[in-house]
C-alpha cells in the first residue's frame, strides 16, 4: 500500500510540476536484467549446481533401490518353508535391521533433498540481489548524469497485474534500456572466436588416360 501511495504521490507532483518541464526517464529493468552478460553466467552456474544436486540424488536413490533389492530378497528367504525355524529366524531378524537401515536412509534422502533445494534457492537470491545492485547503480548514475527528475521501470507490475506506467505521450519520456544494458555489458567477456573452418580437401584428379601405341605401318 505505501508503494502505491509513494508512485501516486510522484505521479501528482510530475504534474504540478508540469511547467518547470521535468525530465522523466523510464527503463525496462526485467530486459536489463536478461540481457545483462552476469545474468547469462549466473544462470549457468546455478543450472550447473542443479545438475550436480540431481546427481548426488540419482545416486542416493541408487543405494537406495539395492538395499530395497537386498531385502526383498531376504523378505522372501525368511518365508522360505524349506528352510529350517533357526535360519528362518536369522533372516527376519537380518529383515529387521535392513529395513531400519532403508528407513534412515530414507529419511537421510529427504534431509538431503529440502537441505539442497534450500541451499539452491538461497544461492538463487543472492545472484539476483547482487546483480539487481548492479543495475540500479548504473540506472542511478546515468540518471544523475543526464538529469533526470524521475525514472519509472516500466517493466513493473501493479497488484492487478498490470504494467505501472500505462501510458505516457510520446516525448514526455525518454526510455534509457539500452545504454544501461551497453554500459553494464562493456566489460563483459569476449566472445570465444569461431573455430576456422577446415580446408577443403582438394578434388582428386583423375588418372590420365593410357595412351595408346601409335599404330605401326605396315610395309610391303
Amino acid at each position: 500500500m505505501k508503494f502505491y501511495t509513494l508512485v501516486t504521490s510522484l505521479l501528482a507532483f510530475a504534474v504540478s510540476a508540469h511547467a518547470a518541464d521535468l525530465k522523466i526517464g523510464v527503463v525496462d529493468l526485467s530486459k536489463i536484467f536478461a540481457d545483462y552478460h552476469k545474468t547469462k553466467t549466473a544462470n549457468t552456474m546455478l543450472q550447473e549446481n542443479q545438475a550436480k544436486a540431481k546427481e548426488e540424488m540419482a545416486e542416493r536413490f541408487s543405494t537406495m533401490k539395492k538395499l530395497n533389492d537386498e531385502l526383498e530378497k531376504i523378505r522372501k528367504e525368511a518365508s522360505d518353508p524349506v528352510l529350517n525355524e533357526e535360519i528362518r529366524g536369522k533372516k527376519r531378524a537380518q529383515f529387521e535391521s535392513k529395513a531400519q537401515e532403508m528407513r534412515s536412509l530414507d529419511q537421510q534422502i529427504t534431509e538431503f533433498k529440502q537441505r539442497r533445494e534450500a541451499q539452491l534457492q538461497q544461492e538463487g537470491m543472492q545472484q539476483r540481489k547482487g546483480l539487481y545492485e548492479d543495475i540500479v547503480k548504473v540506472v542511478t548514475e546515468k540518471s544523475k548524469t543526464d538529469a533526470y527528475d524521475l525514472v519509472f521501470d516500466k517493466s513493473g507490475l501493479s497488484a492487478f497485474g498490470l504494467p505501472l506506467l500505462l501510458h505516457a505521450k510520446e516525448g514526455v519520456t525518454q526510455d534509457f534500456t539500452a545504454a544501461v544494458i551497453t554500459e553494464l555489458n562493456k566489460d563483459a567477456p569476449a566472445a570465444s572466436e569461431a573455430p576456422a573452418e577446415p580446408a577443403k580437401p582438394k578434388a582428386e584428379e583423375k588418372p590420365k588416360a593410357e595412351e595408346k601405341p601409335a599404330a605401326k605401318k605396315s610395309t610391303k
